[in-house]
């Protein structure tokens, strides 16, 4: 259930998110999901790309400095509560979440997780029926 998830070390300089997914289209990489987290000094660029192994190789030739890691898709309303539902489950079993973003549907959202414990984040999930998706569901929304 964990999906591989691209961090990409930046600059926070002008240009530097650009040279990144220049980079990608260079080789035809779709991008399922994007966040940037950021500070005075550097960003954090997390991505869901469609081929996450290429995606790495690539930037790694154009010396940006890249991570892999699991997180977590769940697919839920997008209305407030029921991400709420979620954070709380997780939480009522002492699981914390590291950080999140989400992206919108027709009707419903994605939400990414990254959880202290991801795997015992998805049996809880999968506990309270929650609808969780693999990487190839996110290529097919």
């Amino acid at each position: 259930m964990n999906i591989i998830q691209l961090s990409v070390f930046l600059e926070n300089k002008s240009g530097r998110l650009a040279e990144v997914l220049e980079v990608l289209g260079s080789e035809n990489i779709r991008i399922t999901a994007l966040s940037v987290a950021d500070t005075n000094e550097f960003g954090i660029l997390r991505l869901i790309v469609s081929d996450t192994d290429k995606a790495r190789a690539v930037l790694k030739e154009h010396n940006f400095t890249v991570n892999l890691t699991e997180v977590i898709s769940v697919m839920a309303s997008n209305q407030a509560k029921h991400y709420a539902n979620i954070l709380r489950i997780l939480s009522d079993l002492d699981i914390s979440v590291e950080y999140t973003y989400a992206f919108p549907t027709a009707k419903k959202s994605i939400i990414i997780l990254k959880c202290s414990d991801n795997e015992k984040a998805v049996k809880a999930l999968k506990d309270h029926e929650m609808e969780l998706l693999r990487v190839g569901d996110l290529y097919r929304i």
